[in-house]
């Protein structure tokens, strides 16, 4: 036989596993100093230039 396991339990140890992801990615994505976004942000702007500098112009389809 398998073991007895309590599903209460389980799903309280299931929700708190899933909250703590969630915690972790929001840290990463908000715990961040003025100076990282600012270099990020920068960072998007200098590849949005560079790809907008590579494209062909002429024939449009």
């Amino acid at each position: 036989m398998g073991e007895i396991i309590n599903l209460r339990t389980a799903r309280k140890a299931k929700a708190r596993k899933d909250a703590d992801v969630k915690a972790s990615a929001n840290r990463a994505l908000h715990g961040r100093t003025t100076a990282e976004k600012t270099r990020d942000r920068i960072e998007a702007e200098r590849l949005a230039r560079v790809v907008d500098g590579a494209k062909l112009e002429g024939d449009d389809r």
